[in-house]
């Protein structure tokens, strides 16, 4: 390095501060909303990386942060391979008005030696990125985004007529793991509304059905067939693998059992219904919001709580928020956008409208309040609806 270049360096180094791996791991397991930001190329990426860093190259530094970094006073930690890059990019951000940034010494290679822990990317291969491509153009999913759906895992309570669309768009977009559970056989009168099945498959049970018809769409995924009910005896062990619950269910029974089961694993549900002409979504996210319970402490009486096949539905109205769950689960996989917590989507297909319902956290909810115990609660299998 010439002695212009040193001169350079040694002007930064007096504007941006520099922190050993040490002090920024410190900083980081504190919690005070460090953004940890990776400067290098791409490869160097896919070769390993800070947990919880974004990447930004720093060619692309003053087009891209702030689409990750909106707050300037926000405290960044910059790091490159080796300390320089990542100084030379500190002084880039303050002249873009960043108040609180600094350099990690030593970069990735001196973090990496002093055994600190990395996280390697999926790396995608030639084939997804072509069937992700449009995927990989939106800033809020990219190749990163992409990478975290190849290696999430979600559960489909149902594989009827919400499960159905929901898993259907769920398998093209390249979730990694969709389980399904669901113990019934493909009949004549579910091909209305059920998009997985088909007509010669009548008698076949649902989710191997529906396992068929995803890997031929998408061989990338591994679905998991479970032909089996959510019972009590099961429900915790099915759902704790996983990241995310979809809940296409349609009696109140197992809407109870799985929302006091995902409190107790710390598991988001996307719930969905529909009735005739009418449907609703919502998320259930244990503790930033509501519970089931806190919206129904105890279920309508049987007469007042008809299934699909009591109270019939139109055909399409299932496609429609199916396809809703499957964007909320999709928000919740990414960390992007505004999921449908503590808001209930209601749907009219007659009048072609959207409503939204503000809902609150019951503080005596006995599933979620402030002496809940969700453990000991009944399911009400003997005095609900049971499709």
């Amino acid at each position: 390095m010439g002695d212009a270049s040193n001169a350079i360096l040694r002007q930064v180094r007096q504007e941006v501060p520099e922190i050993r791996p040490s002090e920024a791991q410190r900083r980081i397991q504190t919690g005070d909303a460090v953004r940890v930001v990776d400067v290098r190329e791409r490869m160097e990426w896919n070769d390993g990386h800070l947990p919880g860093a974004v990447h930004v190259p720093r060619g692309f530094l003053e087009l891209q942060i702030e689409e990750s970094i909106p707050d300037k006073d926000s405290p960044v930690i910059l790091y490159c391979a080796g300390g320089v890059r990542s100084l030379l990019a500190g002084a880039t951000l303050r002249q873009m008005g960043y108040t609180n940034v600094t350099s990690m010494a030593g970069g990735y290679n001196a973090w990496a030696a002093s055994g600190l822990p990395t996280e390697k990317p999926v790396v995608l291969t030639t084939d997804q990125r072509r069937r992700y491509s449009r995927h990989l153009l939106v800033p809020e999913v990219g190749e990163d985004g992409q990478s975290k759906l190849l290696q999430s895992k979600v559960l489909l309570v149902g594989a009827g007529g919400l499960g159905a669309p929901a898993a259907y768009y769920l398998a093209a977009a390249g979730v990694g793991t969709l389980g399904i559970i669901d113990s019934d056989i493909v009949e004549e009168s579910n091909l209305q509304r059920q998009i997985l099945h088909n007509t010669k498959r009548v008698g076949m049970p649902k989710v191997e059905s529906a396992r068929m018809t995803l890997t031929e769409l998408n061989p990338d995924i591994k679905v998991v067939a479970i032909n089996d009910r959510l019972t009590k005896e099961n429900v915790r062990d099915l759902i704790w693998d996983y990241d995310v619950i979809l809940d296409g269910t349609d009696n109140f029974p197992t809407r109870y059992l799985l929302n006091d089961a995902s409190i107790l694993a710390g598991k988001p549900v996307v719930h969905g219904s529909v009735f005739r002409f009418e449907g609703q979504v919502t998320v259930f996210k244990p503790f930033d919001g509501p519970c089931y319970r806190c919206l129904f402490p105890l279920p309508p009486p049987p007469e007042l709580a008809p299934n699909c096949a009591e109270a019939g539905v139109l055909g399409v109205l299932p496609g429609t928020i199916g396809m809703l769950q499957a964007t909320e689960v999709i928000k919740l996989l990414l960390g992007i956008g505004d999921p449908l917590v503590g808001r209930l989507l209601t749907y009219d297909a007659l009048t072609e409208t959207f409503d939204e319902l503000r809902l609150s956290r019951n503080p005596q909810c006995p599933a979620c309040g402030i002496d809940a115990h969700p453990e000991d609660l009944p399911t009400y299998e003997e005095i609900c609806a049971i499709a």
